[in-house]
């Protein structure tokens, strides 16, 4: 793991909006699902509600895989980060302020909504990326482990 690359890592996963995250239910079906996320670091937080198909899949299998890029590029101009991880419930009251203190930051409209019973927060926790840089090379990646 170099710094150089971590560092490119965080500061790219602060300048997006965006992550697809993939899980997978019990029987390995895998899904991918689009999601608004903030980030401390390599550490990722998102907000869902407790009853959607990703809560489900990440409650049996707390492994999951996500993507964040840019969506008009030129190809030899992508970037963007490949991110395996574990991803928990956030129960500590602390922490879930934290985080949610992160995502009103990203995105101010989230100050004003209603709280809401039925939505939680998750993190995901880094295990290995890539970092995508096609300017270096087609297919340039930059790999790390946590």
């Amino acid at each position: 793991m170099t710094e150089e690359t971590k560092q490119k890592i965080v500061n790219y996963l602060s300048s997006h909006q965006w992550m697809n995250l993939g899980t997978a239910d019990r029987s390995g079906k895998p899904m991918v699902h689009t999601m608004a996320f903030a980030s401390d670091g390599a550490t990722v937080y998102f907000v869902t509600d407790k009853n959607t198909h990703k809560v489900a899949d990440i409650m049996d299998n707390p492994n999951v895989a996500y993507t964040v890029d840019d969506d008009d590029v030129q190809v030899m101009q992508i970037t963007g980060v490949q991110m395996q991880g574990k991803a928990s419930l956030v129960t500590d009251g602390e922490e879930t302020n934290k985080a949610f203190k992160l995502m009103a930051k990203k995105y101010p409209f989230m100050a004003d909504m209603p709280s809401n019973p039925d939505n939680v927060f998750f993190k995901v926790e880094p295990a290995q990326a890539y970092y995508l840089d096609y300017s270096k090379g087609f297919n340039h990646r930059d790999f790390m482990t946590f």
